[in-house]
């Protein structure tokens, strides 16, 4: 298994949402974070945002699952901007459903 980790633009959010849920992946976990990336935050104007908004989707997928989902965050997330985010992608060794206290998916 592999845990997914995309940090994407809140305004890119509902569309990638949706297309992982189109694709049948309708499990995860969306978080607000705030930080910045290899440029350091953005100037507009005067003004300095060292760090910005932006939205974490965690998902937990069998391996071979993997780079298709990639391939679809990539895709529903791109602007061609700085700052349409990154994806992590680290492994996952078990996974327990609590209601049920079953193993796996």
């Amino acid at each position: 298994m592999k845990m997914i980790r995309a940090i994407i633009r809140p305004d890119k959010t509902e569309e990638v949402v949706d297309a992982l849920s189109e694709s049948g992946y309708v499990a995860l976990t969306k978080m607000d974070v705030i930080g910045r990336g290899k440029q350091k935050g953005i100037k507009i104007d005067k003004i300095y945002y060292d760090e910005l908004p932006k939205i974490m989707l965690i998902l937990v997928v069998e391996d071979d699952e993997t780079e298709g989902i990639v391939d679809l965050i990539n895709e529903s997330a791109f602007t061609g901007s700085f700052g349409d985010g990154k994806i992590f992608i680290s492994p996952v060794d078990e996974a327990y459903t609590v209601r049920t206290r079953t193993k796996g998916l």
